[in-house]
């Protein structure tokens, strides 16, 4: 079934840290009438990568997640600065994370994180052919870097420890899209 989308009678924007939130008038096509928020992120996007070490391990990173207030498992990810292609940035925060670049680099798709309430959308990037190279990054730390087999991703998405629904779903589109005939 395909609906039009609601009219948009009023809008105002407000600063909310990283991201500006919007403040919606919406009538829809049965005449309610609502207010809606949502929060839009400010910069040029982000890329979560997915590095293969070989096609059968794939590189995590273990770093402090301040939302939890513990170290996650996860993805190398980050955002998009002004200028750069996501392919660029994918590079670019695989060196600074995880000390690798790649010579082959993939958009297979962009995720959203939450479309009810974000605009915000991430690139989904395949990074393959790596090799040993490292840019100074925005961490405060060095990362740990953690190779983990494709096959055994049943096993990573129980772990308390990897819970970053963006790494979770990129981990297993990449599986699948890898796995699709040439």
């Amino acid at each position: 079934m395909s609906r039009r989308l609601p009219t948009i009678h009023g809008r105002r924007q407000e600063q909310a840290g990283p991201f500006q939130l919007e403040h919606l008038d919406l009538e829809f096509s049965n005449g309610e009438r609502r207010q809606f928020q949502r929060l839009n992120g400010r910069g040029h996007g982000a890329v979560v990568v997915v590095p293969l070490l070989d096609e059968h391990t794939v590189l995590l990173v273990r770093e402090y997640a301040a939302g939890m207030h513990r170290y996650e498992l996860g993805l190398v990810k980050g955002r998009i600065d002004a200028g750069e292609s996501a392919i660029e940035a994918a590079n670019r925060e695989l060196k600074e994370e995880a000390g690798y670049g790649a010579r082959q680099l993939q958009v297979l798709r962009e995720l959203s994180l939450a479309p009810t309430y974000m605009s915000h959308q991430t690139t989904l990037v395949l990074a393959r052919d790596l090799y040993p190279e490292r840019l100074p990054g925005d961490e405060p730390e060095e990362l740990e870097v953690v190779p983990w087999k494709l096959a055994e991703l049943d096993q990573l998405m129980l772990r308390e420890d990897f819970s970053e629904g963006r790494s979770l779903a990129a981990l297993f589109i990449a599986r699948q899209w890898l796995a699709m005939p040439a």
